[in-house]
């Protein structure tokens, strides 16, 4: 579901709050709510949190800190007051401000999924994705690490709209999969945001690599989000949150500390490219297509 709001003009700012997460769920959604004020304070019109930004990423912690997700269109007071999606309400009303929520392990019908919920200035939700493509990996020498033993996956795709500018929403292992940001912008995203958590053997192989590639390939700007590395913790994250321009080139990256990371996502940079290489327009529709499935 799309929904329109004041543009944010052809030039803005945006900030990828790279925080570090722990067991206490309070105090990651404290530390949260803090760095959106920084990030305003700063000036930017749109920031990101990291996947599962209120929760260890680990299998055992998604059940116990699963919460319920209200739908697209919720507004601020609508909604049980306590829960994450709450904070993320009253942060984006108060500070006024579009909040890409990371994600955070969703309860519903008794299945858990990984789930982003973006949020407009006013406090309501304009977007919920659930992680379409789930992290079953068996690296030999590396990690295995199967979402799909306790998560469930989504089976949508998910923009939305600001003034006219489409925002696509995708998690982590969905980047992985270039027929997804292909659809995406196919229906008009400009900036992919991917809030994310690579580990120590994904992360220095494959993470720079794909997200330059999503947005080679869509002549779009992406923006990744990571939590802070954590030596000690059960799933070590690469870090290196970092925004891509549309000529797939790293325009903004963090190292693997705790920081806020800041970008300008210029609109008309990513009509230039397009107009100069239209491989949109150059698709052969009569040789092949991606489309999506009915469910």
């Amino acid at each position: 579901m799309a929904v329109q709001a004041e543009s944010l003009g052809n030039k803005f700012k945006i900030a990828l709050l790279q925080v570090s997460v722990g067991a206490d769920k309070q105090a990651n959604l404290s530390l949260a709510r803090k760095k959106i004020e920084e990030a305003h304070a700063n000036e930017a019109k749109l920031v990101m949190l990291p996947e599962c930004f209120n929760c260890p990423y680990d299998n055992k912690c998604f059940p116990e800190y699963a919460e319920e997700v209200p739908e697209v269109g919720t507004k601020l007071g609508d909604f049980k007051p306590g829960s994450t999606v709450e904070m993320l309400q009253n942060a984006a009303a108060e500070h006024s401000l579009y909040v890409v929520g990371g994600s955070i392990p969703e309860i519903s019908e008794g299945k858990v999924y990984n789930t982003s919920v973006s949020v407009s200035p006013t406090g309501t939700i304009v977007a919920k994705h659930r992680k379409v493509h789930l992290f079953d990996i068996d690296v030999p020498g590396g990690i295995r690490f199967m979402e799909s033993e306790v998560l469930s996956a989504g089976n949508s795709l998910t923009t939305f709209e600001v003034g006219g500018m489409k925002i696509g929403v995708a998690i982590c292992y969905d980047v992985r999969f270039p027929e997804l940001s292909l659809l995406l912008s196919g229906r008009g995203a400009k900036l992919l945001c991917i809030p994310g958590a690579f580990n120590m053997t994904t992360g220095p192989a494959h993470w720079e690599l794909l997200m330059r590639a999503r947005a080679l390939d869509n002549q779009m700007y992406v923006a990744a989000c990571s939590p802070a590395r954590d030596p000690d913790g059960s799933y070590v994250a690469w870090g290196h949150s970092m925004v891509c321009n549309p000529w797939g080139m790293v325009i903004a990256e963090a190292d693997e500390s705790e920081q806020i990371l800041y970008s300008e996502i210029d609109l008309e940079r990513l009509s230039e490219v397009r107009q100069s290489i239209p491989v949109t327009k150059q698709k052969r529709s009569d040789l092949y297509s991606v489309t999506v499935s009915d469910f």
